[in-house]
């Protein structure tokens, strides 16, 4: 089993996945390329700038819990003196505010920051509850997904990282547009799936899709890195895993050639910490799910950490004996 080391080796050639999607590059001038907004990846590889890092929390299928883990991974990062600021790409469809607790408190989104109706500062939501370090830029829940822009994400993120030292990018499932420009800049990405095939079949597209398509794959490896993956698994049961009724974290790993930045169980604690806007990283650490979300920001950060709450509970002889 691989698990998430600081700096992470480079995946193989998957340019057979891609080989459909719509070209998707930077923005051109008559003179060729443009100037580089967000400052070249290659001066965060090398430490020659002080910008923050864009991570973009990601995945092929909907519905594998991508807004759940962008709130406690941000916040679990703010927890820890960065100063973060997370981004909700859903355009249309805004859900991060309430995993957070401020949607009462959007009154600009990253549409109006685009359109330029208003300075980006003001746009953020400052978590007052919680943690200082935090804040939310919310996506608009009116608009529609085709407004996003390549020079437009590019300004805003330029700005966001200038002031922040992890901007974490919540992506829409799939590969249209609101994913696609989450993904374009980042330098890292954390793949989420579920220990299903058909979450792991639509991750590896994605895995793909960012080996080819990403701001990094086209400047290509004599400038800089690649982005660094990992594979969070969500929704893990052990039980069932064991007795191979879902995938178990090997399969998973053999499936999508990723490292391991952490493993989080089912829990029923999820619903209820939404519908709070607490995320479920703010429950006591021994409650499993918060545990494994600590874990994972940790090795996000390049701790060794040995991965919990993967094996099943063992059974006392009074619940063998009654049920």
């Amino acid at each position: 089993m691989m698990i998430a080391s600081p700096r992470l080796l480079s995946l193989g050639n998957r340019s057979l996945l891609v080989r459909s999607c719509r070209y998707f590059s930077s923005t051109t001038t008559s003179d060729g390329p443009s100037s580089f907004v967000l400052s070249h990846p290659s001066t965060v590889d090398h430490g020659q700038t002080s910008r923050g890092r864009v991570i973009a929390i990601t995945s092929g299928k909907g519905g594998v819990g991508k807004t759940t883990v962008s709130a406690s991974f941000a916040l679990g990062l703010a927890s820890r003196g960065k100063k973060t600021c997370v981004v909700d790409f859903d355009i249309g469809l805004r859900n991060l505010d309430i995993h957070l607790g401020m949607e009462r408190r959007v009154v600009f989104d990253m549409v109006h920051c685009l359109m330029e109706e208003c300075q980006i500062h003001q746009a953020l939501i400052k978590d007052k509850k919680r943690e200082p370090n935090l804040s939310l830029l919310a996506a608009s829940q009116t608009r529609d997904k085709e407004v996003l822009t390549v020079a437009g994400v590019e300004r805003i993120l330029a700005e966001l990282t200038n002031s922040f030292d992890c901007v974490v990018l919540d992506s829409p499932a799939g590969i249209e547009s609101g994913a696609r420009h989450a993904m374009f800049f980042a330098d890292d990405a954390i793949i989420v799936a579920n220990p299903e095939l058909s979450s792991c079949r639509d991750a590896d597209k994605m895995v793909g899709f960012i080996d080819s398509k990403s701001r990094r794959a086209e400047l290509g490896p004599d400038e800089c890195l690649p982005v660094s993956m990992t594979l969070l698994i969500n929704r893990y049961d052990a039980e069932r895993a064991q007795a191979e009724e879902s995938l178990a974290i090997n399969d998973m790993t053999e499936l999508l050639g990723l490292p391991v930045v952490g493993v989080i169980p089912e829990s029923r604690d999820v619903l209820p910490c939404t519908n709070l806007g607490n995320p479920v990283i703010t429950l006591p650490d021994n409650v499993p799910a918060s545990g494994a979300f600590h874990d994972m920001v940790d090795r996000f950060l390049g701790e060794e950490k040995e991965l919990r709450f993967t094996t099943p509970e063992p059974v006392s002889f009074f619940k063998k004996l009654f049920g």
